[in-house]
């Protein structure tokens, strides 16, 4: 058992060196790629650290040339820097507005094609977003997102949020379930110790808008998808078993 503040320290000491030479770089060039290689090396070399061990299962083979949304339950603050390293090209995730607004890192994560979320209830915000989204991929980045749009506190599948699925729907790009189990008992929310142990990670084949007549047809797919790639206490009650 180590204080999450440990891993923390292990970040810090791997990113400040990098972030010497990526930040000037970044800033004179416009171009996050470098510092985007680093920062996912830092992660893998963080979860070690971290006596983190990771079983990935890809059931089907991806496109390099093909855009995907990948959709994922989100169980602990460790399913990021796991998931991430994990996923082929650049990928994309929603942020809170207000992050884009820091100093140096905001700027940052605008060149990194992040897309803001404002977290204000109203229709035309989600739209933004979607929108926002769809224009990141159409620039040749993926987009991750945890479908649940919070974490849960038992690990239990919690009911979806439907931006994804309109994002989906807008755009027909194939959308990529992924399943991560483990990471629950090694840091729960709002616990701040970190246990080693396995993650384990499943890619499901694509799943394709255009064979759904409507969104809630596709939520329900992409959710059975995630489901199956669970243990059966984590499925949710209003999951298919």
């Amino acid at each position: 058992m180590l204080p999450a503040l440990t891993i923390f320290v292990v970040y810090a000491m791997l990113t400040i060196p990098a972030a010497i030479v990526g930040i000037p770089w970044t800033l004179l060039t416009g171009d996050i790629s470098l510092v985007y290689g680093w920062a996912m090396r830092i992660m893998r070399l963080g979860t070690r650290a971290a006596g983190i061990r990771i079983e990935a299962e890809r059931r089907t083979p991806l496109d390099p040339a093909q855009r995907y949304l990948f959709l994922s339950n989100h169980i602990s603050n460790l399913d990021p820097p796991i998931l991430l390293p994990l996923l082929p090209g650049r990928v994309s995730v929603f942020i809170k507005r207000s992050l884009t607004r820091l100093p140096i890192l905001g700027y940052g994560m605008k060149l990194a094609n992040f897309i803001p979320v404002d977290r204000d209830g109203r229709v035309e915000s989600a739209k933004a977003s979607v929108e926002a989204a769809a224009q990141v991929m159409a620039s040749g980045v993926d987009v991750l997102s945890f479908v649940e749009g919070t974490r849960s506190r038992n690990g239990r599948l919690l009911p979806f949020k439907k931006g994804p699925f309109y994002l989906a729907m807008e755009t027909g790009v194939p959308v990529v379930p992924v399943s991560i189990s483990g990471t629950e008992s090694m840091m729960k929310k709002g616990s701040v110790r970190l246990y080693p142990g396995t993650a384990r990670i499943v890619f499901h084949a694509p799943v394709y808008p255009g064979d759904y007549a409507t969104r809630e047809e596709l939520m329900e797919a992409v959710r059975s998808a995630i489901a199956s790639g669970l243990p059966k206490w984590m499925r949710g009650e209003d999951t298919p078993q």
